[in-house]
């Protein structure tokens, strides 16, 4: 297992960080799914729609950082926004505040507290 960060310490979120937890704070369910060799394949499931993969780079990034957490259920887990990421997205200029915004540059990331 990864140790969780203190709340002081400093991050970057990249703009594929930032989508991942606007498209949670939006109603999209993150969920992890085995496959038949036990690897986990992540998934944002939309209201309306197929799920979308989203790499586990990101998702072990955000859970590493205090952002997601999930109830560890086998095959298939489901993520949260925690209160740390709904903090985070209350300031963001992509958060649930301003969902209409343009999309940003890729190449952006943020530092954040």
């Amino acid at each position: 297992m990864f140790a969780m960060p203190g709340a002081a310490r400093r991050f970057k979120l990249s703009v594929a960080h930032l989508r991942v937890l606007q498209a949670m704070a939006q109603g999209q369910l993150l969920k992890s799914h085995r496959d038949l060799e036990g690897h986990k394949i992540y998934r944002l499931h939309p209201l309306e729609g197929p799920p979308v993969p989203v790499d586990p780079a990101v998702v072990m990034y955000l859970w590493e950082h205090g952002l997601i957490d999930s109830n560890k259920k086998f095959p298939a887990a489901t993520y949260w926004l925690t209160a740390r990421a709904r903090d985070v997205l209350a300031i963001e200029p992509l958060g649930v505040h301003s969902v209409n915004a343009p999309p940003p540059d890729p190449s952006d990331q943020r530092d954040i507290c």
